[in-house]
């Protein structure tokens, strides 16, 4: 059936007037209602035509928005890098899934009706939401792909938009909205539906399960480790864990339990243990590579962890270091080249002194070594990354002289992406990684050649990723978020 939306009329649901709110809470409480009404009328809409319905409309919703308006220069605790605006104005985001983020929101919103004693208003928006979003939202349908239908979907309802779905504001070159009115949070409802989508598609889990502690792995020997780990923590009560997850979004709080394999695994199988209010740690293989570093991180961002670590495999590029030794990244050579375009390689990559010393104090405390006697297995320097994993096997004296020239100790693919996009989405960042191989030195990555104090070293590095993580939990939520990741003008929102 041929259908023209240009005769169509455009229906949409009932429009509720602004609300101003001086109480976070009951903010929330009204983005949410609104929320769950622009999906559940979208829903509705579609499954009727799933259902062999005929379009009699343009169905339209739109996301809630949540706006403040500051009308004097703002006097706020400068210790604080996020919950206040820089200047009088408007500043607006459009908000979804307030049911996944309702925390995180309450304790935004709380930040700047708090700093700035004046309300927030709470009211629909004008973005549209695709109807792809909605239905992931609210339900087990799946939209069809353009020509299974019987009738054109973009005809009849709105689709995702790359306007509104892209990183300029994080970016740093975002302009204001149609009305003047400054952006307020990092990334726009639609961007965040996005990434959600594509989380689930990549992990295998829901975003749902996703803790504010992440760390990255390039080895499944990992994943091993953290499912044993997070079985002995499970069967201490004391430890705080309460479930862990696994892909196919299958959870067990019993440590005897089974989980029963995938028959294909995702790109990206992630696990997750978990904590109240999210204060757990989410587990991460992202394979090898720079593109799964970028693609991981791009949308695990939007969740807005509080800290991300890499914990991997690297070449040891000094005759000093042995198999298993530790990297304490403290500076990256950028050779990935995925992030060029968004933030160019003259950008610093600065390491995080709260991290560092996380990182430090847990590899301490797992090998029992500390002070002097730390330095016979880990090395602080600089960390390469680059694009081609058997560099090896070319003219050697280019890459070679830039890694001497950098002061190289390390290199890898996957560390100074997941730092840099660290960087560039404001989540504090950190790389410890595990000497595998010393490619300049003739000990290749071959089977058969570790030795016992390499699979020592493995099988420790995964709790001291872990105790770093636990550390950096048990800091105020100020230190970990400092000013050194904001750039001159900020959103409000963390």
């Amino acid at each position: 059936m041929d259908t023209d939306s240009r005769f169509l009329p455009i229906e949409t649901p009932e429009a509720l007037a602004r609300e101003q709110f001086t109480d976070a809470r009951a903010a929330v409480a009204r983005l949410r209602q609104l929320y769950d009404e622009a999906t559940g009328f979208l829903l509705d809409r579609f499954s009727r035509l799933i259902e062999g319905g005929r379009p009699t409309a343009r169905y339209r919703a739109f996301y809630p928005e949540l706006r403040l308006t500051v009308t004097s220069h703002p006097h706020v605790d400068s210790r604080l890098s996020f919950g206040h605006v820089v200047a009088p104005g408007s500043y607006a985001a459009t908000i979804t899934r307030p049911d996944l983020f309702e925390n995180y929101l309450i304790e935004q919103i709380g930040l700047l009706i708090r700093n700035h004693g004046v309300p927030v208003t709470v009211g629909i928006g004008e973005t549209p939401m695709p109807v792809h979003f909605a239905v992931a939202a609210q339900s087990d349908l799946a939209v069809p792909q353009e020509g299974v239908l019987d009738f054109s979907l973009r005809d009849v309802f709105d689709v995702p938009d790359l306007n509104t779905m892209n990183d300029d504001i994080v970016n740093g070159v975002a302009t204001a909205l149609p009305d003047g009115a400054q952006h307020l949070a990092a990334f726009t409802a639609q961007r965040v539906d996005y990434s959600l989508a594509r989380l689930q598609h990549y992990t295998a889990t829901a975003a749902e399960h996703f803790q504010n502690f992440v760390l990255f792995t390039n080895y499944q020997f990992y994943v091993d480790e953290f499912e044993a780990f997070a079985r002995r923590a499970l069967a201490d009560p004391a430890s705080g864990y309460t479930g862990f997850v696994a892909p196919g979004n299958q959870e067990i709080a019993d440590p005897q339990a089974s989980l029963v394999p995938l028959s294909k695994l995702p790109q990206m199988p992630t696990y997750h243990l978990k904590r109240a209010n999210g204060q757990g740690i989410t587990l991460v293989n992202i394979g090898v590579g720079p593109s799964n570093a970028k693609t991981a991180t791009d949308h695990i961002a939007v969740l807005r962890p509080h800290a991300w670590l890499m914990v991997g495999h690297c070449a040891g590029l000094r005759n000093s270091q042995s198999l298993g030794d530790f990297v304490l990244a403290h500076a990256y050579l950028r050779e990935d080249h995925v992030l060029d375009d968004d933030l160019p390689v003259w950008v610093p990559i600065p390491a995080l002194a709260e991290v560092q010393v996380a990182l430090q104090e847990a590899v301490a405390e797992v090998t029992r070594l500390d002070g002097y006697e730390l330095k016979r297995i880990m090395r602080t320097g600089t960390v390469a990354t680059i694009d081609n994993r058997n560099w090896e096997l070319r003219d050697q004296s280019g890459p070679v002289h830039r890694l001497s020239l950098s002061r190289a100790v390390a290199l890898d693919m996957e560390s100074a992406t997941i730092a840099a996009n660290g960087f560039r989405f404001r989540v504090p960042y950190g790389t410890l990684l595990c000497v595998s191989d010393k490619p300049l030195h003739g000990e290749l990555k071959l089977p058969g050649m570790a030795t016992d104090f390499y699979r020592t070293q493995v099988a420790n590095h995964l709790l001291i990723g872990i105790r770093a993580m636990e550390k950096l939990r048990e800091m105020p939520l100020e230190r970990i978020h400092s000013r050194k990741l904001r750039s001159f003008s900020e959103t409000a929102f963390l």
